[in-house]
């Protein structure tokens, strides 16, 4: 009985046109949590509830489908998506109104929208490559943070008795030279500044060049080698390694054999 309705389960799971509602109720949900945010008459707020009730009843039934056609249910909980899914579910079922948790409950129904990233495999992908890169990111963001250091001691310096709201001190400079490297109108602090200094451009120019030139790319290229790296694990996951290809022949030659044999 158990097996025949995991099979069933299963079924359903892997079923597109399931896949596509799940989607398409998570969408309703940030859709829903979107309209909360306006006024609403009466009418729209009752609705807005039962819809809201409707989406937390489907997200459980969806997870324990997912739970019950699992082959190894000690492993579920093991997926960090699993946790995700399985909290946001938990805290959904808290009561909204007259709760002291009533906040937290609000809130946790906004990260429904990040179901989608769970649910949609390429979201999964693109998550886990920015998750794995981050160890090597640090040492980018490390030797970024230098680079403002001493760029932001150098124009606290110089231009501190120019301007002291944009380079008062070594804080603030870090403050300006992010606005710098953004291209918020770095322009106006770059001028202001050549009036007394004429070459300080040079120290706009190549704050610019390693930072906004230079670091970024090298945290597109880390992120990018990542990436590839995941979609070569997934693809490797869906299609039979070739230990399973050999194991497979040989069987099916030893199959052939007896054929003969008889």
């Amino acid at each position: 009985m158990y097996d025949a309705v995991k099979i069933k389960l299963n079924n359903l799971k892997n079923n597109k046109f399931f896949e596509l509602l799940v989607v398409a109720v998570i969408i309703i949900s940030a859709l829903e949590i979107g309209a909360k945010t306006f006024e609403l008459p009466d009418t729209a707020i009752s609705l807005t509830s039962i819809l809201d009730a409707f989406i937390t009843i489907f997200f459980l039934f969806e997870l324990t489908v997912r739970f019950v056609a699992d082959e190894d249910k000690k492993a579920f909980f093991k997926k960090g998506w699993n946790i995700f899914d399985t909290l946001v579910v938990i805290v959904s079922l808290i009561p909204i109104d007259n709760s002291e948790m009533a906040l937290l409950a609000r809130l946790v129904r906004v990260f429904r929208v990040l179901r989608m990233v769970s649910v949609v495999p390429e979201l999964r992908i693109l998550i886990n490559s920015l998750i794995k890169a981050l160890p090597q990111l640090g040492y980018v963001v490390l030797l970024m943070f230098i680079i403002f250091y001493i760029y932001a001691a150098i124009g606290s310096f110089l231009f501190s008795e120019i301007n002291e709201f944009l380079w008062g001190d070594i804080a603030i400079s870090m403050l300006t030279l992010f606005r710098i490297m953004t291209f918020e109108d770095w322009t106006d602090i770059q001028y202001e500044t050549m009036e007394v200094y004429p070459m300080s451009w040079i120290f706009y120019m190549s704050f610019i060049f390693f930072t906004a030139f230079a670091f970024l790319n090298m945290v597109i290229g880390i992120v990018v080698n990542v990436m590839e790296e995941e979609h070569q694990a997934a693809r490797a996951e869906k299609e039979p390694s070739l230990s399973e290809l050999q194991q497979e022949l040989k069987e099916i030659k030893a199959m052939l054999l007896e054929s003969q044999k008889k």
